[in-house]
């Protein structure tokens, strides 16, 4: 060792006299070994504050980017809902006007046929009236030329009489062709409305199955979606009907005028369907709404946005409990409020030095402690992520800290449940 670490003399000269201190090589090894520890620990414990802020603020964007996306994905499926649920309703109305069309062209169809029928019967009858006048044409021709006396005037009356029916006939032939004609017509305008009636009807049925596929995605969406909301209040030790019941209570009102409903006579088992799936899914967003209320009322942010240390976590701690979680950082690091809630006490208290206790909703309380400055006053209210004090080493304190707590109705909980538990969500 004395090769690389030779042994030195290192000399201390005053006025008067003239002194040295010698460095062994062991010493000399010391000196270079807690050097090299020193500079070693700094480093990383500089990598691991750098690697925490980065990884940090990389989840809070990517949470973000999470929720934007779902409630992106969620308004386009509510718009789609909507169009195929106004291309349903068009559909009917065509529908309904197709069926109208077919109904008028039947009716005009039985008139024509009704007067088809009586033009026949008459023309039946004008035929047997033409047979009968011939017949007594030609005999009146015949006494005719046996009789001349009366030549003269049953000549005349026998062509005239002949002549006026073939009129009759030639107007009733005229008449039956145009019956027939329109009854070919609206026979075809019939089939062409049926078969337009049939179209409509199923581009009403496609609707419909589309419109109930949208229906149950959208289902689907909003039921994954109260999933992790409900664990969230159970992770916590909350009763999750409790809290809904809590919420309703206070969120309650209802108004406005009431309109008559209008209700199809087709389709109804299809349209009652979807009535049943839309009205679960408005029961399930309501269910999402009332969470959403009840999570602006917990305490679910973190108290320290800059870096820090977790330096002890909730539970015992040198044979005592520890009701909070210790997050260290430099004094004067900001210190935020995580939830909306009235600050009921900002002052000093025993150990816990300068303390901030903050109610919230729900029967939720936080604590601030070892702070070194207080920046709010008691009564006053405040929103999540207010700037209300300092970070400090006040009362019983080994260094710069905050200690965090959470109170549920007076029981101390751990506050990691409330951090992971909005992490999970957003």
């Amino acid at each position: 060792m004395e090769r690389y670490l030779p042994e030195k003399h290192l000399f201390l000269r005053s006025d008067d006299a003239t002194r040295f201190i010698r460095l062994r090589p062991l010493t000399q090894l010391a000196g270079l070994g807690g050097i090299t520890l020193a500079v070693g620990w700094t480093f990383v414990a500089s990598s691991i504050l750098a690697i925490d802020a980065i990884s940090s603020g990389s989840q809070r964007d990517q949470m973000l980017r999470t929720q934007a996306a779902f409630e992106e994905r969620l308004n386009q499926l509510s718009q789609e809902r909507d169009t195929r649920a106004a291309e349903a309703v068009a559909a009917q109305n065509r529908f309904t006007v197709a069926l109208e069309q077919v109904s008028q062209m039947q009716s005009q169809l039985l008139a024509s046929e009704e007067s088809r029928r009586e033009l026949e019967t008459g023309l039946g009858v004008v035929q047997s009236t033409l047979r009968n006048t011939i017949v007594e044409r030609n005999d009146a021709q015949r006494i005719a030329s046996d009789t001349s006396a009366m030549t003269g005037t049953d000549a005349m009356h026998g062509p005239e009489r002949g002549e006026e029916f073939t009129a009759a006939l030639d107007i009733l032939s005229g008449e039956l062709r145009q019956a027939a004609t329109e009854r070919a017509s609206a026979v075809q305008q019939a089939e062409e409305a049926q078969k337009a009636a049939a179209d409509l009807a199923q581009e009403r049925d496609q609707i419909l199955a589309r419109n109930d596929e949208i229906l149950t995605q959208l289902e689907d969406a909003v039921t994954i979606s109260v999933k992790p909301l409900d664990d969230v209040f159970r992770s916590v030790g909350m009763n999750p009907e409790d809290v809904l019941e809590t919420i309703r209570e206070g969120y309650s009102g209802q108004g406005g005028p009431l309109t008559p409903l209008s209700y199809s006579t087709r389709g109804d088992a299809a349209l009652s369907q979807g009535e049943t799936k839309a009205n679960q899914i408005i029961v399930t967003l309501d269910q999402m709404n009332t969470y959403r209320i009840a999570m602006e009322k917990l305490p679910l942010a973190m108290p320290v946005k800059s870096s820090f240390r977790y330096t002890s976590g909730f539970g015992r701690r040198w044979g005592r409990a520890h009701e909070g979680i210790d997050m260290a950082a430099p004094t004067g690091t900001p210190v935020y409020v995580t939830g909306d809630g009235v600050v009921t006490h900002a002052g000093r208290q025993g150990a816990y030095g300068n303390l901030i206790k903050i109610q919230h909703e729900l029967g939720t309380e936080t604590r601030y402690a070892h702070l070194s400055r207080i920046r709010v006053t008691v009564g006053q209210r405040v929103s999540q992520g207010d700037l209300i004090g300092d970070m400090g080493n006040t009362g019983r304190s080994t260094g710069p800290h905050l200690h965090y707590e959470v109170r549920m109705n007076g029981r101390a909980v751990d506050p990691m449940s409330f951090i992971k538990a909005a992490e999970n969500v957003f």
